[in-house]
């Protein structure tokens, strides 16, 4: 490879196949990380302004009923708290309210950790591209660099324009692996206060439902005793 011919391109092409390995699976794992950057940021913002409307709509009934016009019968989580809370009350007639409440906040803690699970799916392979990316790069730089001293040896000349794009192709690896690593940990991070962000407003939806079953609880309450005293 002439001097003039040290493109990233150029030197990819010269480069020993294990380094091509190392730098075809670092632009995968590049690739793999801008493809999560996108899907997670579109799911997290559809999801928070839809939860964020959701929310606003239960807060404004009284009842659990109510609750549940507001918030549809699809899949959406606020729908599926409610209807957690009145299949508890269904199917709990004869028990007490703090039973009730006791039984609703065990079902809401399993919504809740479901919708946790998802919303962080990919964030680990996000973590795995950030801490191994410089050390996958290093390893192809190392093994580069070792080839080129092989090189060195049996052409016996020390000379810069003979070592040169040896030395180029393996550090090209790090450069490749430090491209791929960055962006995965500042995506990471982000990603990372967004979700918090969003499971927050998942905690506010859980709680808004709980606020609702109380008050159907004691609504109820207050309309045996009324009724026992007449």
């Amino acid at each position: 490879m002439n001097p003039h011919e040290l493109s990233p391109w150029s030197m990819f092409l010269s480069a020993d196949v294990l380094v091509k390995a190392v730098m075809i699976g670092l632009a995968f794992a590049s690739l793999i990380t801008w493809t999560i950057f996108l899907a997670k940021s579109a799911h997290l913002f559809l999801a928070r302004r839809g939860l964020r409307k959701a929310l606003a709509r239960v807060s404004s009934t009284r009842t659990l009923t109510e609750a549940q016009l507001a918030a549809g019968r699809g899949g959406s989580l606020s729908a599926s708290l409610v209807a957690a809370a009145i299949h508890e009350v269904r199917i709990s007639p004869d028990s007490t309210a703090n039973g009730i409440q006791a039984r609703a906040a065990s079902r809401f803690a399993e919504i809740v950790r479901a919708e946790a699970r998802s919303a962080r799916y990919g964030m680990g392979v996000l973590a795995m591209i950030g801490s191994t990316a410089p050390f996958v790069g290093l390893f192809g730089t190392v093994w580069g660099i070792m080839n080129s001293f092989i090189g060195i040896s049996k052409a016996q000349t020390t000379n810069l324009a003979v070592v040169a794009p040896g030395i180029a192709e393996a550090l090209l690896a790090t450069a490749i692996g430090l491209a791929a690593a960055i962006p995965a940990v500042i995506i990471y991070n982000h990603l990372v206060r967004a979700t918090k962000s969003y499971l927050d407003l998942v905690g506010r939806t859980s709680g808004a439902v709980a606020r609702l079953l109380s008050r159907d609880l004691d609504r109820n309450h207050s309309g045996a005793l009324a009724r026992r005293a007449e």
